[in-house]
């Protein structure tokens, strides 16, 4: 484990990584430290074939409230908020381009840049309890930036409804809009983290990684661009000796033995 005054990070022997932001006395807000050492952990865990999946959560009574306002209100200059989303904007991009999944475990609220971060994570896990919003137009400050990830993720009337209104949603609301995955009671919060991430670390991981990319990268094309994409990945990962293998021990009736990315 390391850990440090603003981020914890936790390594597990199966493949399992987990980032806690650890200030809990603020919810876990994101100010530029925080960001900056999130940004740290992301760049390594990107380059670690070991690590197969990342789990983000946050300590105390939240997973995250959004931006530190109050460290914005003392930043009160143009530049320093161009640098700010900048640098948010730079993170939650290297989440969607990381080689491993990220799965937010999420309790208590995720508001503003927070419920950004849910929507920008590829898997999202909440305690029945948990609440989102997307509250700046509460302090005159339309969430701009959450709006891009929670405009992937909702239909467009019900992103607007929580840009505009800043009114929080429940978990359940969130997972039948599409911001979650799954809902369960806070305390089997972490069993049903771990289950889903097992079954990931048990796939192939380079057909994780290759099939992320492609992912992302086709929501953005035409279908016919798209079509190309996908054809070229799945023919790139045929050739990979996890294929091989994976296809070997399916016709052997054996548990494949992955030899990674």
């Amino acid at each position: 484990m390391t850990e440090n005054t603003l981020l914890t990070r936790e390594d597990r022997a199966d493949g399992l990584s987990t980032l806690t932001l650890n200030r809990p006395d603020q919810f876990n807000s994101l100010s530029q430290a925080l960001l900056a050492e999130l940004q740290a952990a992301f760049d390594a865990i990107a380059a670690d074939p070991a690590v197969r999946v990342v789990v983000i959560a946050g300590a105390g009574r939240a997973f995250c409230a959004g931006h530190d306002l109050k460290e914005m209100q003392a930043n009160r200059d143009k530049a320093f908020m161009r640098a700010l989303f900048r640098q948010c904007s730079k993170l939650m991009t290297t989440i969607t381009q990381l080689p491993q999944p990220v799965i937010a475990r999420v309790h208590g609220i995720a508001t503003a840049a927070g419920c950004q971060l849910v929507s920008m994570c590829d898997l999202a896990v909440a305690a029945d309890g948990a609440r989102f919003a997307t509250s700046g137009i509460n302090v005159g400050l339309f969430c701009a930036t959450p709006a891009v990830g929670l405009s992937r993720n909702v239909g467009r009337k019900q992103a607007l409804e929580m840009l505009l209104t800043g009114e929080f949603i429940d978990a359940a609301t969130a997972q039948r809009q599409g911001l979650i995955n799954r809902v369960v009671p806070l305390a089997d919060l972490d069993a049903e983290v771990e289950r889903l991430a097992q079954s990931i670390i048990n796939k192939s991981p380079v057909a994780v990684a290759m099939g992320k990319s492609m992912f992302y990268k086709q929501l953005e094309m035409g279908v016919e661009a798209a079509y190309q994409l996908a054809s070229e990945t799945m023919a790139c990962n045929m050739m990979s000796e996890d294929a091989a293998e994976g296809i070997d021990a399916f016709t052997s009736k054996r548990k494949p033995e992955w030899r990674g990315r």
